[in-house]
């Protein structure tokens, strides 16, 4: 039987591909499983239950039971995409309605299935309804949601009752992606006294015959991609947190391979706040400006022009003047100065400076832009090869101070960058002196500037060689004072950030004109 069935898959599958147009999905596979549960599915790869087979082959044919399977599985791959930020915004729409985590799952996981079946139905010729009318119904929620098909496809599966709440989910727009997080909070809504029910009775072990969506489905880079859009959709970390807290058992699973990326490592937990803005920096992708080019000295022959009497015979290229000395046939090499790159080649480690002052928002409560811009200008110069050190400080003479030595190691970056002192405001100019180097880093400020030795700050960018982009938060007569004693300053670019929106116009080493001239 075993056998019977991998060849009956391999001759399902290809009419299956034609019918949904060939998606771009790897061969299904028949695998173990509960009885109760057809599919699993597992980084977008179908795998069959033949103990669920077998079941349903005295009501239905295999092929139609395959084919049906098979259906449901591409369908949710094209209608209600196989996405992790999707699935996550559904879920989240769904708890903030049942505030039970197994609750909003198992509404998200109906509510995923009614739109891939019901897109499929409507528009090709499967055999789901068949598997729904002759599968085990699960209990009451099950049942509801059968109801809920034989009213919006017309057909009869077998259940009686359920009149008004089915009546009430066939209002919901299912196919209308547009409306689909609001689809779900109504979806939600009208299932809650049965998800309830089942909770008073134990929580019963009801579930779709389909089976139900794990994130096991999805790879690392998915996740990755998911978190991404994730942190650029919601509004806060907290929102964020929120969110991610209730997988992190799977989210850590699923990035095993790629956890240094994420700003995970071996035995460590979730750190939500410093993912959120490790994730949301990779939106703003910001550009460098690397390290000008310089007059070597040296002469290097460039291209050829004609000889003509009178000029040297030392710069005269005889194979290309075919061993002849003729005006117009002999060719001489006209020569330029070469070019080299100034103190350091392509671009140089940064130091970021943030403040993390009381004046400054709390990055694990509302969005920092400090933060934000921060990360931003790590990942340019990660990017591009360089190091970053950080120096975050709010009242620095009394210990309010974090620094970070030369890294390429995000996770730790992220995790200076988002730590809020909430003190005063003060820095130690001798810190940044201690993390300059003979290459001259870029320096990256990012402050509202409310600094009480600001002073001393404007007194060490006018002293200092490094290529300097400052960037303030808000405007107050401190911001107005540094703009005014930078004005002269080559080497310093000044920005306000006041939205997100404004981190891209930051272009970090970017400079009116360099410090560097030749042989300085």
């Amino acid at each position: 039987m075993s056998r019977d069935l991998d060849e009956i898959l391999k001759q399902v599958w290809p009419r299956v591909r034609k019918k949904h147009l060939f998606p771009e999905l790897p061969n299904p596979e028949m695998g173990g499983g509960e009885s109760s549960v057809g599919l699993d599915i597992r980084a977008k790869k179908i795998f069959i239950s033949r103990e669920f087979v077998s079941e349903m082959s005295p009501a239905l044919d295999t092929e139609k039971v395959i084919e049906g399977l098979l259906d449901h599985a591409v369908s949710h791959y094209l209608s209600c995409p196989w996405d992790f930020a999707t699935h996550l915004k559904l879920y989240a729409k769904a708890k903030d309605v049942l505030k039970n985590k197994d609750m909003a799952l198992k509404a998200t996981d109906y509510f995923m299935d009614v739109v891939a079946d019901t897109h499929c139905v409507s528009r090709k010729d499967t055999p789901i309804p068949k598997i729904y009318g002759s599968a085990k119904k699960g209990g009451a929620l099950d049942e509801a949601i059968h109801a809920l098909y034989q009213r919006i496809w017309g057909l009869d599966l077998g259940v009686k009752g359920y009149e008004e709440i089915s009546r009430k989910l066939s209002r919901i727009p299912y196919l209308d992606r547009n409306t689909w997080q609001e689809s779900i909070r109504r979806f939600s809504k009208a299932v809650k006294f049965l998800l309830e029910m089942e909770e008073d009775l134990g929580g019963t072990d009801g579930q779709s015959p389909m089976g139900s969506h794990s994130l096991q489905q999805y790879s690392s880079q998915e996740l990755e991609e998911g978190l991404k859009d994730l942190a650029l959709e919601v509004g806060t970390p907290y929102e964020f947190k929120k969110i991610v807290q209730d997988f992190e058992d799977e989210i850590l699973q699923a990035t095993q391979a790629g956890g240094e990326a994420m700003g995970l490592g071996p035995g460590q937990g979730l750190d939500a706040d410093t993912i959120y803005y490790m994730k949301l920096a990779e939106n703003y992708l910001l550009p460098i400006r690397k390290l000008p080019m310089e007059k070597s000295g040296s002469l290097y022959p460039h291209h050829h022009t004609p000889w003509e009497v009178g000029k040297p015979y030392q710069e005269i290229d005889p194979w290309t003047s075919f061993g002849k000395i003729m005006p117009g046939i002999t060719q001489t090499w006209q020569r330029f100065e070469g070019e080299v790159f100034g103190k350091g080649e392509g671009t140089p480690d940064c130091i970021i400076l943030i403040d993390s002052s009381g004046s400054m928002t709390d990055p694990k409560q509302h969005l920092s832009h400090a933060v934000l811009g921060a990360g931003c200008a790590s990942d340019a110069y990660l990017r591009n090869d360089a190091q970053v050190a950080v120096y975050n400080f709010s009242d620095a003479r009394s210990g309010g101070q974090k620094i970070l030595s030369y890294s390429r190691s995000r996770k730790m970056i992220y995790r200076t960058l988002c730590h809020y002192f909430g003190g005063g405001t003060r820095l130690l100019v001798e810190k940044i002196d201690g993390l300059q180097t003979d290459k001259v880093p870029d320096i990256f400020l990012i402050t509202d500037m409310q600094i009480t030795n600001l002073e001393n700050l404007i007194q060490y960018f006018n002293d200092c060689k490094n290529r300097v982009t400052a960037v303030h938060i808000g405007d107050n007569k401190h911001v107005k004072n540094f703009r005014s004693a930078m004005a002269l300053r080559k080497n310093v670019e000044i920005y306000a950030v006041e939205k997100k929106e404004d981190i891209p116009r930051i272009v970090l080493g970017k400079v009116k004109d360099y410090l560097y001239s030749p042989g300085s």
